[in-house]
């Protein structure tokens, strides 16, 4: 790897809740071979040579635990701040990154690189987060996919299929997702200025879109892991511990 030059600071989001695994506990902590889920993806950001800190996007209830259970008793030194999410993804991140633009606090990143990964999802690794960050620095924009292995159909509005799209075209996108600072904060904050964010940020499913949407910027996909899936429900922990 090329000498560090601009700073590189991880988002990881884990304010979810546990409504599609059907469970109190949300996803982010339930125990995955006795470790919470959150655990491994903060790990692999605790060992990588890419990321210099992190901020915990966390329910506010739950941040006296999650710093304390999890920061805490890990040792994950590059978390910096555990702070309160929105009540939608595309809030939870806003918050970050206007931590991240104040000047006078220690974990301030202007001009660096952000990278956004959901904290429910426990493969992220080294391999990933170096070919993330080789494609940032070539394109300000990218995020971790892989290409689709079935035929994607496109339906109408009463699930008749109306288009089949390219296969080799069709990418299954994941995170971390990765910017230059400056450019999706600029997104976010015009996303935010129209009504609130409200309605656009109803529709938005990932911080690519919000690039693409605000900016129109081309976000370079990088071929990541098939095993980099994101817990959502019950099947999805099976899955994750016969992986483990």
């Amino acid at each position: 790897m090329e000498q560090k030059d601009k700073r590189r600071t991880a988002i990881v989001l884990a304010a979810g809740s546990g409504r599609r695994m059907k469970s109190s506990t949300a996803k982010q902590f339930m125990l995955l071979e006795g470790k919470p889920v959150i655990w491994y993806s903060l790990q692999a950001l605790e060992q990588s040579r890419v990321i210099d800190d992190c901020i915990l996007v966390t329910g506010e209830e739950d941040i006296p635990y999650v710093q304390q259970e999890i920061v805490n008793r890990y040792g994950f030194s590059k978390v910096r701040a555990v702070v309160p999410g929105g009540r939608e993804r595309y809030e939870s991140v806003y918050h970050a990154l206007r931590l991240m633009a104040v000047d006078d606090r220690w974990i301030s990143n202007r001009q660096g690189y952000v990278f956004i990964h959901d904290g429910a999802r426990p493969f992220l690794t080294e391999e990933i987060l170096e070919s993330v960050y080789g494609a940032v620095r070539l394109y300000g924009a990218c995020a971790a996919a892989v290409p689709v292995k079935d035929t994607v159909k496109i339906a109408d509005e009463k699930g008749f299929a109306v288009q089949t799209p390219d296969r080799k075209l069709v990418w299954a996108v994941q995170t971390p997702q990765v910017f230059d600072v400056s450019v999706i904060t600029r997104a976010y904050e015009m996303l935010f200025e129209k009504s609130g964010g409200r309605e656009e940020g109803a529709a938005v499913t990932d911080d690519a879109m919000v690039a693409e949407k605000m900016l129109g910027i081309s976000v370079k996909l990088v071929e990541a892991s098939y095993r980099n899936i994101k817990i959502t429900t019950p099947e999805d922990l099976k899955t994750e511990k016969s992986l483990l």
